[in-house]
């Protein structure tokens, strides 16, 4: 059944590889239309979690929900629900972008006339229609990073999910981005970022978790965790990085 004002829910979710523990027992609910920021250092289980939420990693013990619906059981559903963009560029290197985006929109059921519309009209939004017919390679880093987030929006997800976007970036491409994310906030998504930039988070972002050695260490509204603070000061605080 869905829920319509729980995007994310994460009840006791534990993740092993081997016998490495990546994630103990972690709890968390994201509300529809939220902007919550994951954070942690290296290896503290954010992509990993990342992983869980999209049906890309499996997990020992727990439950994940988007919107109501198990994401296992209702795998397909959910991954309707969600848009993930990832860190890699891991393009088709024979397609032109429009073509990618097209045919990514394809994989959810879109119909090729409705998918190409869409894409040139993320495209335009992302002011990447000039380069719809060359190949990615020919695109700058700061153009493949947008072209990232047009991917994980050809299907229209509620949620978007995105892991360390800004990663590299200069802040003419910085701003950019943020720009983007709370433009599509304020548009109703529900983002899920993780980022290592403490002033991303604290700008952008109206909930904000805190993961170390797989388990949530803080986590709430951002003045609840700010507590009068700067959020690197609790970050260090919290993490034991003081």
């Amino acid at each position: 059944m869905r829920d319509s004002e729980r995007a994310i829910s994460i009840k006791n979710l534990t993740k092993y590889y081997s016998k490495l523990q990546a994630l103990d027992n972690i709890s968390l609910e994201i509300k529809r239309g939220d902007f919550f920021a994951f954070l942690g250092p290296n290896g503290a289980g954010k992509t990993t979690t990342i992983n869980v939420l999209t049906g890309l990693s499996n997990f020992q013990r727990g439950e994940v929900k988007a919107f109501g619906y198990n994401t296992v059981s209702e795998y397909t559903r959910t991954r309707r629900l969600i848009g993930l963009c990832a860190q890699e560029f891991n393009f088709d290197p024979f397609l032109t972008i429009h073509q990618l985006l097209a045919y990514q929109a394809g994989y959810f059921g879109i119909p090729p006339k409705e998918a190409s519309q869409r894409t040139d009209e993320l495209l335009k939004r992302f002011q990447l229609i000039e380069k719809r017919n060359v190949k990615h390679r020919a695109l700058s880093g700061g153009m493949k990073k947008r072209l990232l987030i047009c991917r994980a929006l050809i299907h229209d997800p509620e949620i978007l999910i995105l892991d360390e976007p800004t990663a590299g970036c200069d802040l003419e491409l910085k701003f950019l981005i943020w720009d983007y994310l709370t433009q599509l906030n304020n548009e109703g998504k529900t983002i899920f970022l993780t980022t290592h930039y403490m002033e991303e988070a604290e700008k952008l972002c109206k909930t904000i978790g805190i993961i170390n050695h797989g388990r949530i260490v803080r986590i709430g509204d951002k003045q609840e965790v700010l507590r009068d603070k700067s959020l690197e000061a609790v970050f260090l605080e919290v993490t034991g990085q003081e």
